[in-house]
């Protein structure tokens, strides 16, 4: 959705004001001329009716003033409805900003990353399957702020998750990570999947000026055990994450 921005706005309106201010000085000047032209004509040397002159004098006069009572009635219509527009703009911002938020902590954490993939580890050992795990770091813009991060990364979920299938899950493991674990996925096809999620961020990408390194690995291509796995996924978290081991999760049947 578009923004505004309160800069334009408040030039737009000063720009209003001047623009009101110029009309009403340029009708009051044609206004006080034309009359001190007909005031000779009407009240010291009328000819014809004198009545019907001066109606249409005093009436040319209430005309003006209507005008340059609705030039400034209109300057204060666009103030008000500038004031509603803001209003409206920073309850709509507020509404995604709290939105954002909901969404990032409703999603799995660390913790569950670390027992599913355990879990889908063991099965595709068990059944001889191929398990692939894709990492998507996201790199903020110097300048974005910290509600601009959490709706980048809000947008950047919910794009990703799009492109899922129903046995695939996705998981916030930090504050500029997400783990995604596509279980009896071979390389070739982890790395299409990559691919579609780098065309589902170009939106976000644009929006919000940051970048997306996505990576994918595979077992049994890439690694051989669960904890070369981890150790892939803990070596990008941020040395302040504080991570627990992954509890053992049963093996599944």
């Amino acid at each position: 959705m578009a923004t505004i921005k309160r800069e334009e706005l408040d030039r737009l309106e000063r720009r209003g004001l001047q623009l009101t201010i110029l009309s009403a000085v340029f009708v009051l000047i044609l206004a006080s001329g034309l009359a001190a032209f007909m005031y000779p004509l009407v009240f010291v040397h009328p000819e014809g009716n004198k009545w019907t002159l001066r109606v249409a004098f005093f009436g040319f006069c209430a005309l003006t003033l209507l005008f340059l009572v609705y030039l400034v009635d209109r300057h204060r219509k666009f103030t008000e409805l500038k004031q509603q527009l803001l209003s409206e703009l920073e309850r709509n911002v507020a509404l995604q900003i709290q939105a954002s938020a909901d969404l990032l902590k409703s999603m799995p954490d660390l913790n569950h990353f670390w027992d599913r993939l355990t879990m889908e580890f063991r099965r595709a050992r068990s059944m001889e399957k191929m398990l692939s795990l894709v990492v998507a770091k996201v790199k903020h813009s110097p300048r974005a702020t910290e509600n601009d991060q959490n709706a980048a990364l809000s947008d950047a979920a919910k794009a990703m998750a799009r492109r899922l299938r129903q046995t695939d899950s996705i998981y916030r493991l930090s504050d500029s990570l997400f783990g995604i674990v596509l279980p009896e996925t071979d390389t070739l096809n982890a790395k299409r999947i990559a691919v579609r999620f780098q065309e589902e961020l170009q939106g976000v990408r644009a929006h919000y000026g940051c970048s997306f390194d996505l990576s994918a690995h595979n077992y049994p291509d890439h690694v051989k055990s669960e904890h070369e796995l981890e150790d892939i996924v803990k070596a990008l978290l941020p040395e302040v994450e504080e991570w627990h081991e992954p509890t053992d999760a049963p093996v599944a049947s």
